[in-house]
């Protein structure tokens, strides 16, 4: 019995892509990874692939290209670094062309050095070219090269490719809807900012500072097996949390503030986002718990709405239907529910969307409507659910809740039956809170 050899998730994608390609017509196109970055002077920032490279190839080395050519005969094709012993004994271990094509499963496999001569052949006589321009002008040129190069061919027969598609596009598309293996490493990623999170719960007290509890994020994210955060955490205190991007982390921590805390990790790559918000002092004042109970009702409602066939901006309106009603009860605003909302009077104390996709980019590549619709969601997509309320002093608001800003993330993933909340282990109901911080 001949048993077929196991193709990779990235081979798998590799070739999803060069059939749409195909059906587009054929090709040739051109990936490239992320460039290194200096920090300063001669110090690099820690090295991450490109995203839509690293979807295809999973290869983690910087200086790679990968170029597929649709046809009769598909071909994946690689060039990277070549494996040089001495850099390796500063630098670490390099693949290599031929290590490469073995342990990725690409057809061929080339020098890096030998990208630019080669890129003008393997264009040559191809009726596309699938490319993303304008992203990275050093790239552009040499594209833009390779092509003149091809049209001075012209009275030698060569024709350079007629067509150009945005193969970001085709990847957004193909990367809105995940794969078993991407929601194992998403579901891997939520787990351990999950432990971050009730870790931190435990640690808070008043008195420390917001960077002492972004540094228990960071060892519990290290410590479980994630490379990264997936970005730079939020460990917002009292009226900080009023501060949507708050990333200082350097102030105290104040008995009877709230913490507000936007902080998810990095598995291979895909990210989880997690948003928790509670009390230093483990117990919620009554003004705090009717805040936060709001929001909890319009996440509640927000997540019912995600379900195949619902559109993208469901659980939105779902959530500020919720936040409306209850920012007139609490007398932050005065009106009918219909009017706040038509009005957008409710952006005040809440002014961002409820969701995002996720995966390898914590805002993940996709469009998020369909021609003039919004998109319908589809089982495999994942998408974040945050609805909030962060309430500034104001002469007309009631000063008992001044400077309380309430955020609650989950990471959901659509099913066939509805959803599944990947981050259902991190405690967010009040008892649930208060609980475990008195452990």
């Amino acid at each position: 019995m001949n048993i077929l050899p196991r193709i990779s998730p990235f081979q798998q994608r590799r070739l999803s892509l060069l059939d749409r390609m195909q059906v587009a017509g054929g090709g040739v196109a051109v990936i490239p990874t992320a460039p290194e970055r200096i920090r300063n002077r001669d110090t690099s920032f820690p090295y991450r692939a490109d995203s839509y490279f690293h979807y295809l190839t999973g290869f983690p080395e910087p200086e790679a290209v990968l170029v597929l050519i649709a046809g009769d005969q598909p071909q994946s094709m690689l060039f990277c670094r070549d494996k040089d012993i001495d850099k390796e004994i500063w630098d670490g271990f390099r693949y290599g062309p031929a290590g490469a094509c073995e342990a990725f499963g690409f057809d061929a496999a080339h020098s890096i050095k030998e990208f630019d001569a080669k890129l003008a052949e393997l264009l040559a006589d191809q009726p596309a070219l699938w490319f993303s321009l304008g992203h990275d002008s050093a790239w552009d040129a040499r594209i833009t090269a390779a092509l003149n190069a091809v049209r001075a061919q012209t009275r030698s027969g060569k024709r350079a490719p007629a067509v150009l598609h945005d193969v970001r596009a085709t990847l957004d598309e193909m990367r809105l809807v995940k794969d078993g293996h991407e929601i194992t490493l998403m579901q891997q990623a939520a787990r351990i900012a999950g432990a971050a999170h009730r870790r931190a719960m435990q640690f808070t007290a008043p008195g420390k500072f917001e960077h002492e509890v972004e540094a228990e994020f960071l060892h519990e994210f290290r410590r479980q097996g994630s490379q990264y955060p997936a970005y730079t955490p939020i460990v917002a205190g009292g009226a900080n949390a009023c501060v949507l991007h708050y990333v200082d982390n350097n102030r105290a921590l104040k008995d009877g503030d709230l913490l507000l805390i936007d902080a998810g990790c990095e598995v291979d790559g895909y990210a989880s986002d997690i948003t928790r918000t509670f009390p230093v002092n483990g117990r919620f004042s009554g003004p705090q718990a009717d805040v936060y109970d709001l929001v909890l009702e319009a996440q509640a409602a927000a997540i019912a709405a995600i379900q195949p066939g619902a559109n993208f901006l469901d659980p939105h309106n779902a959530a500020v239907r919720i936040l409306a009603q209850g920012m007139i009860d609490l007398k932050l605003l005065e009106g009918s529910v219909d009017t706040v909302i038509e009005t957008e009077t409710y952006k005040r104390f809440y002014m961002h969307r409820t969701s995002h996709w996720l995966g390898l980019d914590v805002h993940d590549a996709g469009e998020y409507r369909s021609g003039e619709a919004w998109r319908a969601l589809l089982p495999g997509m994942a998408l974040t659910v945050e609805p909030g309320c962060y309430i500034r002093p104001g002469d007309d608001v009631p000063e008992a809740f001044w400077n309380i800003g309430v955020r609650i993330e989950d990471d959901v993933l659509v099913t066939a039956e509805g959803c599944d909340i990947l981050t259902i282990d991190t405690p967010k109901k009040i008892a649930a809170i208060e609980a475990l911080m008195a452990k």
